[in-house]
């Protein structure tokens, strides 16, 4: 029996961004609050437009080794029910951010040999992400590094919509996260989010 590859789609900063997400349903969307990333949004900005994101969206708010009065900053402005986070933060640090503000923690890991895989296999989050490096790097990982990590995952880093076909049959991941495979000029294109979403969505998981 195949099942639905779930879908994020990362970096949202424009209007323009949230329409691109908006036509094209994905099942996450991410917005980055780590000021040192080039798709770094403000939380105000990130609440106006999260409040013109369709509700069957889930948003996700993206930090890297955040200290928790920035987490609870950003998550009063801007509230959202997953938190992933893109650092090298402890597992007593997840259970504290899944306890104290009773969101979902998505971690993610970079991967560069079976080490990183157990440490993700073992990890408390409640999802864990996959990826080359800290994100958004547009760069693909050895994907014959994952062999049996024995629970869910989303597969990310230099995915796009011509090759997302291949990384689902070849990893059988929960989900994929895309972000700067589909933008254009540094902005999401329309065009290439469909694109994605829609060969994730004809492309189903075993």
């Amino acid at each position: 029996m195949s099942r639905k590859t779930l879908v994020k789609v990362c970096g949202m900063r424009t209007e323009g961004d949230i329409a691109c997400v908006n036509a094209a349903r994905p099942d996450y969307t991410g917005f980055i609050f780590d000021p040192a990333r080039k798709r770094f949004i403000e939380p105000k900005k990130a609440e106006a437009l999260r409040q013109l994101l369709n509700p069957a969206i889930t948003p996700v708010g993206v930090f890297v080794d955040p200290g928790m009065e920035w987490l609870s900053e950003v998550l009063s402005v801007c509230p959202v029910p997953v938190v992933q986070l893109h650092g090298a933060e402890s597992e007593d640090f997840i259970k504290e951010v899944q306890d104290r503000f009773l969101v979902k923690v998505m971690k993610a890991f970079r991967i560069d040999t079976r080490q990183d895989i157990e440490k993700a296999r073992k990890s408390p989050a409640d999802l864990v992400l996959l990826d080359h490096g800290i994100g958004g790097t547009g760069e693909v990982f050895d994907w014959t590094l994952i062999r049996d990590i024995g629970r869910d995952f989303f597969l990310a880093g230099g995915l796009n919509p011509d090759n997302v076909q291949e990384a689902i049959r070849r990893t059988c991941p929960t989900g994929v996260d895309v972000s700067s495979g589909v933008e254009s000029e540094g902005h999401k294109d329309p065009a290439k989010v469909r694109a994605f979403v829609n060969a994730v969505r004809e492309e189903r998981t075993l």
